[in-house]
């Protein structure tokens, strides 16, 4: 059976831009890659604090049996929400089996026909997808900028039955860089807005999140929290109030249309908390940064200003920044090229994100190979 002729078309596009993505492969090099900041996705602690708990307590389940609205409420569920509310300190939270289903959830089914949505530019792929299945409107603004935000919010503020969404990210996964939070909330408030804000690159990195580091999570209608970066595990959760929680439960399809999580999934969440709370791992993290940013300014070279985790050097072109990420794997790092479409064409670049179990030597090696290659 032959293959469709427009999408064979697309692939050859892709091929020809040399922008073609294909699957990585497990490797022994120095990670400046993953999402893994604080080492949790390889922890031994983790793991065996999982197994134990799911043995001394007679929990010998592989799968969860069916969605969360049928047979798939682990008890585990319950108890382990109570503790991600208080620990972020949340009125309720909803666990969603990842981060994209959280988002393709949250925008698909709270914005109503009618409402008014506006997103960052550069908010991430799945907000994306989940305010295009949306009824409502949608519009951009300018990457953090709160001016072209306030004229969208006067803008669309006409009718008294419409709300407005305004959602944006604590940390740009691209770029690691941060709005003015604050700022940000009091223009939301201040217009009878809804504020909704995907930390998924800030807990962990930034303890809690930079919402609680900020101590604006009052004011927030939602935030979105995933497991799978700094928390090294699977899995995602909303939280709110105990209103969004219900109507969660009731509309979101992405959460009622889905086998749920494992109990071994849920006990991980769990230890993974637990973990963040006991170890050092963050702050490790955080002088692996301010060395980072020492050493780039030692060495002279142009990186997007950030205090995250994530730190981008600009190297136009999907030819030429594939080459020097290939040189730097040959030198024994991964570093990831970052290439259009998924980032504007000219705005191509190598990612470093940053680790607790990164050394000073590593990161000073990294750089000054990437200094003969630029």
């Amino acid at each position: 059976m032959s293959f469709p002729k427009k999408l064979t078309q697309k692939l050859l596009h892709r091929i020809e831009n040399n922008s073609l993505r294909t699957l990585g492969q497990k490797n022994i090099l120095i990670d400046f890659s993953s999402n893994d900041y604080l080492g949790f996705a390889k922890s031994e602690v983790i793991f065996n604090k999982t197994h134990q708990f799911l043995v001394n307590n007679s929990i010998l389940q592989n799968g969860a049996t069916g969605s969360r609205l049928l047979s798939g409420n682990h008890h585990l569920y319950n108890s382990i929400e109570k503790e991600l509310a208080q620990f972020h300190s949340s009125e309720e939270a909803l666990i969603f089996n990842s981060g994209y289903d959280a988002n393709i959830g949250f925008f698909s089914s709270i914005p109503q026909r009618g409402d008014i949505i506006l997103y960052d530019e550069f908010i991430h792929a799945s907000i994306r997808d989940g305010i295009q299945l949306s009824n409502a409107q949608s519009f951009k603004f300018k990457h953090n900028n709160l001016d072209d935000l306030e004229k969208k919010i006067s803008k669309h503020q006409s009718k008294n039955d419409t709300e407005i969404y305004v959602v944006t990210e604590s940390i740009f996964s691209m770029d690691g860089d941060a709005p003015d939070l604050t700022r940000m909330t009091e223009i939301i408030k201040k217009n009878n807005a809804h504020f909704i804000v995907d930390e998924a690159h800030a807990v962990g990195v930034f303890n809690k999140g930079l919402i609680q580091e900020l101590n604006i999570e009052s004011a927030i209608f939602a935030r979105i929290i995933t497991f799978g970066k700094a928390l090294g595990c699977h899995g995602a959760v909303v939280l709110g109030s105990k209103e969004l929680k219900q109507y969660l439960i009731n509309f979101s399809r992405s959460f009622i249309y889905t086998t749920g999580l494992s109990p071994h999934a849920l006990a991980t969440i769990k230890f993974a908390y637990f973990e963040l709370i006991r170890s050092k791992a963050t702050e490790k993290l955080q002088k692996n940064i301010l060395f980072f940013k020492k050493e780039i300014n030692r060495l002279q070279l142009d990186f997007i200003t950030s205090n995250s985790a994530i730190h981008c050097c600009i190297i136009s072109g999907n030819e030429n920044v594939k080459k020097i990420a290939k040189q730097l794997k040959e030198k024994g790092f991964d570093v990831k090229a970052i290439l259009s479409p998924t980032v504007n064409k000219g705005e191509e670049r190598l990612r470093f994100c940053l680790h607790s179990y990164n050394s000073t030597q590593e990161i000073t090696n990294v750089l000054e190979h990437l200094v003969t290659f630029v």
